[in-house]
């Protein structure tokens, strides 16, 4: 992977435990780091961006090589791993923290966003009208280092049990026979 050669996608689909491992197995991703965006409060805190008053959502930032896996296909991924008609929701995890939305790094990102969006929503992937903020993107704040690698260094605790390993098998089977996935991937 040409390191020098890196582009950046900053995405809202939910808790960012759901959808971090995800994106960690495909091809040409160097890394997945869990954090916020989107909010008005410098450095904020997991607890402070829980209240919902910092106005950050729960995001990854996926560092990525264009040349491997494109924009496009990552949001095809952002699509499939969350529920993108409900406002400021996903399942059992409710407040603004938890809005679907696509944070673009340049006007290029911009377009290919809202044309995925549109042919997300037409394909009917989810049923009802979309609620995806697509919002030029300002600043990431990592999240706690006990945030990253959640799920895999707690793949027994029962959120992560419930909600994300579930998930994270659908995902492998439904990538995997696109060949997306890397080959260190068990399936």
């Amino acid at each position: 992977m040409d390191k020098n050669n890196l582009e950046y996608a900053t995405l809202a689909g939910g808790c960012f435990w759901c959808v971090e491992s995800c994106f960690h197995m495909l091809k040409g991703v160097d890394s997945v780091i869990s954090g916020y965006s989107g909010g008005h409060k410098d450095n904020p805190t997991y607890e402070e961006v829980c209240t919902g008053t910092t106005g950050h959502a729960e995001v990854v930032q996926i560092a990525f090589d264009p040349k491997i896996i494109s924009y496009k296909q990552l949001l095809e991924v952002f699509w499939f791993l969350h529920n993108p008609t409900t406002l400021n929701r996903q399942g059992n995890d409710i407040g603004t923290q938890y809005r679907s939305a696509i944070f673009y790094h340049s006007e290029k990102q911009k377009q290919e966003a809202e044309e995925s969006l549109k042919a997300s929503e037409a394909k009917q992937e989810w049923n009802g009208k979309y609620v995806t903020e697509i919002v030029p993107f300002k600043k990431f704040w990592s999240a706690e280092a006990y945030h990253q690698g959640y799920y895999n260094a707690n793949p027994t605790q029962p959120y992560c049990s419930a909600v994300v390993g579930p998930k994270i098998q659908k995902f492998k089977k439904h990538f995997g026979e696109l060949g997306w996935l890397n080959e260190k991937v068990e399936n």
